[in-house]
């Protein structure tokens, strides 16, 4: 997973940190973007177009993919903007959780001007929990653009669990 995502610049950054540690993930990218040279350059480094209006397709045949290949490594903007939002987009926990791939964060920071990988985890039964472990990480962290820097949130934390009968 990359954030914070503040910035175009982040995929190219994102993909410097996992070339030179000689990996070549897919990077889950909205289609609108696989137009003309970009989306050649985009298909060439391994970029998946995603649909948001019907991502199942997309999600089913990555989990397919994942099963196939021992090595398959997926990169998530889990914020799913550049833009400050309210949220972030909840697929990189969920596909996590239905393929048992761990989730990597990675950072980019515009202010220290670093970027790198920090710890994996396999997430657990609590949400809150495994994102106050995410937010612990990148409470330091600001992007390229800080201004445009959602806070690490899902919005299935704030739902309310029915009673059980």
């Amino acid at each position: 997973m990359g954030a914070p995502h503040t910035s175009q610049w982040d995929w190219v950054v994102m993909l410097m940190i996992a070339w030179a540690n000689g990996v070549r993930p897919k990077v889950l990218v909205a289609d609108r973007y696989f137009k003309g040279v970009v989306g050649w350059i985009l298909r060439h480094t391994g970029g998946i177009p995603l649909d948001r209006s019907s991502p199942g397709a997309t999600i089913r045949a990555l989990l397919k993919a994942a099963e196939a290949d021992a090595a398959f490594q997926l990169v998530i903007a889990a914020e799913g903007t550049r833009s400050k939002g309210e949220f972030w987009k909840p697929g990189f926990y969920r596909i996590s959780q239905q393929t048992g791939l761990p989730i990597s964060l990675g950072f980019v920071d515009g202010p220290t001007r670093t970027l790198g990988m920090g710890p994996s985890f396999h997430p657990g039964e609590d949400v809150v929990a495994d994102m106050d472990f995410v937010r612990a990480f990148y409470a330091d962290k600001q992007g390229i653009r800080p201004d445009n820097r959602t806070e690490p949130r899902l919005r299935e934390e704030s739902r309310e669990v029915p009673p059980s009968a």
